[in-house]
C-alpha cells in the first residue's frame, strides 16, 4: 500500500511556508492584515535662516535618523543653492552651497515621518571610553566632590547617572553643584561628569512633536550607554526615558547646523500630524528600502489591476472544491461557477443573476431548434457562441434604451463559457430530463453566488494580493480535500430512514 506520509508532509510544508511568509510580510514590512487601517504620520518642516556676508556660503544641516520613526519622503527647497544629501548611516546631513550669498537667506527641509514603534535604541557595538573632561581649576575640586559623593551612592553606570540627575535637578542643591551650574548648563554638567568617570555618553538633540506647532526649537538630551542600550535623560525636566512624542533629530554628537559664509544662523521647526493609509505607508517604506523586488507593486498599474482579479480565482476554486467534494453540490461544469462569480464582481450579484438566467433561458430555446438541424458538434457549438453574443448585444441595447445602466455590465460574462453551459444543459435535458437541469443549474448558481460573496469580501481581496503566501495555504487545503473519499454531506440524507427506525 502506497504511503501517504510524503503527501501529508508536503501539505504541512505548504501550509507552514505560506502562513509564515504572510506573517513575516505583515510584521517585517508592516503590511496591514486588514484593509482600511490607518497610521499617524508627521510632516515636519525645518526653516534655516542666516545672513550672507557676500562670500561663498556653505550650510550643513543634520537630518533625522531616529529608529522610532521611518522617513517616507524628504525634500529640500533651496533656490539658487546647490544641494547634496549624505547617506552616512551614522550622520545623515544636507549640504547647501552657493558662490555668493548676500543678505537674508532662507533654506527649507521637509520630511514625512511614520512611527515604527521602536522606542528603545540598542547597539551591538560597545562605544569607546570617552576622554575625561578637563575641569577648570576653579571648578575641579567642586566637581570631584560631587562625583565622589554620587559615585558612592550608585551601583552601576545607570544608577550613577540617575543619582547624578537627581543631584543636578534637586530643589535644594549643594553649593558645589550651584558653582558648577553657574558657568554651564545642567546638560553640560551631567555629560562632563559622566565623561570624567569614563562612562559612554553623548549629547543629542530632540524635537517634541505637537500638532500644528510652529517656530519650535530642538531640546538637549543626554544618552547614556548601559547594557547594550542607550538610555535617554532629560536634564531640563529631570526625567529618564523617552517621551512618546519625541523625535531624536541629531544623535551623532555633531552640531545640528553649521554655516560658513554667513552670520546670525538659526533653525526653527513646524509640524503637522496627519493620517495615512497603512497599506500605502508600508509600500512607500518598502520602496525606500528597496524591498519591492518580488512584489506585485513593482508592476505597472494596468498589470496590478489584472492580477487583482486573477488572484481571486484560487478563492473561488477553494469554494468549488469544498462545496463539491465535501458538501456534494452538483454543478454544470467543474469551474464554470468561478468564472460566473468573476463576472458577478463586475456586474453586481442581482444584475448578474438576472442576466445569467435570461441568457441561458434564451440560449436553451434557440439550442433546442439547432438540435433539430442535426448539425455537427463544432458547427453547433459555434452557432451557440454566435447566438450568445447576439443575445448579450440585444440585452445591452435594450438596457441602454430603457435607461438601465446596470444592464450594460452584462458584457462581462464569459461568452464561451456561457455557450458551453447552454450546450451541456441542452444535452442534459435530452438525456436526464428537466429536473437534472434545474438541479445542476441551481447548484451552479448557488456555488457561483457563494464564491462571489467570498471573492468580493474586501479583506479577502486584500489578503490574496498583499500576502501571496496565502495561496500556498489554499493549495494545501485543496490537496487535503482532494484526499477525501467519504460521503458528501448531502448524501447522508439517504440514511435518514435508518436513523428514524432506530
Amino acid at each position: 500500500m502506497h504511503s501517504r506520509k510524503p503527501f501529508y508532509i508536503l501539505v504541512a510544508l505548504l501550509f507552514i511556508v505560506g502562513l509564515s511568509a504572510s506573517i513575516y510580510r505583515g510584521v517585517k514590512h508592516q503590511v496591514p492584515f486588514l484593509p482600511g487601517e490607518q497610521v499617524q504620520s508627521w510632516a515636519v518642516d525645518a526653516k534655516i535662516s542666516f545672513d550672507g556676508t557676500g562670500d561663498a556660503a556653505e550650510v550643513s544641516f543634520s537630518l533625522p535618523q531616529d529608529p522610532a520613526y521611518e522617513v517616507l519622503v524628504e525634500n529640500a527647497s533651496s533656490p539658487g543653492f546647490g544641494l547634496s544629501l549624505s547617506d552616512d548611516k551614522d550622520a545623515r546631513r544636507a549640504n547647501w552651497s552657493i558662490r555668493e550669498a548676500y543678505g537674508s537667506q532662507d533654506l527649507y527641509y521637509k520630511v514625512t515621518l511614520v512611527p515604527t514603534g521602536v522606542t528603545q535604541i540598542h547597539s551591538d557595538e560597545i562605544p569607546s571610553q570617552p576622554e575625561p573632561y578637563l575641569w577648570p581649576a576653579t571648578e575641579k575640586t567642586a566637581a570631584e566632590q560631587v562625583i565622589n559623593e554620587t559615585w558612592a551612592r550608585s551601583a552601576s553606570n545607570l544608577s550613577f547617572a540617575q543619582q547624578l540627575m537627581n543631584a543636578i535637578t534637586a530643589t535644594k542643591r549643594s553649593q558645589n553643584m550651584e558653582l558648577l551650574l553657574s558657568s554651564q548648563t545642567a546638560t553640560q554638567v551631567f555629560l562632563h561628569m559622566l565623561q570624567t568617570k569614563g562612562i559612554p555618553a553623548r549629547e543629542v538633540s530632540g524635537l517634541y512633536l505637537e500638532d500644528q506647532r510652529r517656530r519650535q526649537s530642538l531640546s538637549p538630551f543626554v544618552e547614556v550607554f548601559h547594557n547594550g542600550e542607550w538610555v535617554l535623560f532629560d536634564l531640563v525636566k529631570g526625567k529618564q526615558g523617552r517621551p512618546e512624542n519625541l523625535l531624536l533629530w541629531e544623535r551623532s554628537g555633531h552640531s545640528v547646523l553649521d554655516v560658513m559664509g554667513g552670520v546670525n544662523s538659526q533653525v526653527h521647526f513646524s509640524m503637522l500630524q496627519d493620517t495615512r493609509s497603512a497599506l500605502a505607508t508600508s509600500i512607500d517604506m518598502m520602496m525606500n528600502n528597496n524591498a519591492l523586488d518580488f512584489s506585485l507593486y513593482q508592476l505597472p498599474l494596468e498589470e496590478q489591476s489584472l492580477f487583482k482579479g486573477i488572484l481571486l480565482i484560487p478563492i473561488g476554486v477553494l469554494m468549488v472544491v469544498f462545496l463539491r467534494v465535501i458538501i456534494g453540490v452538483k454543478t454544470s461544469g467543474t469551474f464554470m461557477p468561478v468564472l460566473i462569480a468573476l463576472a458577478f464582481i463586475q456586474t453586481s450579484l442581482v444584475t448578474g443573476l438576472v442576466g445569467f438566467l435570461l441568457i441561458v433561458a434564451c440560449g436553451l430555446m434557440i439550442r433546442s431548434y439547432l438540435s433539430q438541424l442535426n448539425l455537427l458538434l463544432i458547427s453547433r457549438i459555434s452557432a451557440v457562441i454566435i447566438v450568445v453574443i447576439g443575445i448579450i448585444g440585444v440585452f445591452t441595447l435594450l438596457s441602454y434604451k430603457f435607461g438601465l445602466s446596470e444592464g450594460l455590465t452584462i458584457t462581462f460574462f464569459p461568452m464561451i463559457i456561457l455557450a458551453w453551459t447552454i450546450e451541456r444543459m441542452s444535452i442534459l435535458w435530452e438525456e436526464e430530463g428537466p429536473k437534472e437541469v434545474i438541479v445542476q443549474g441551481g447548484g451552479s448558481l448557488m456555488v457561483a453566488t457563494l464564491a462571489y460573496l467570498a471573492m468580493s469580501a474586501s479583506w479577502v481581496q486584500h489578503w490574496v494580493f498583499n500576502f501571496l503566501g496565502i495561496h500556498l495555504v489554499i493549495l494545501a487545503l485543496v490537496l487535503l480535500m482532494g484526499q477525501y473519499t467519504g460521503y458528501r454531506l448531502l448524501e447522508l440524507k439517504r440514511f435518514k430512514p435508518l436513523a428514524g427506525d432506530a
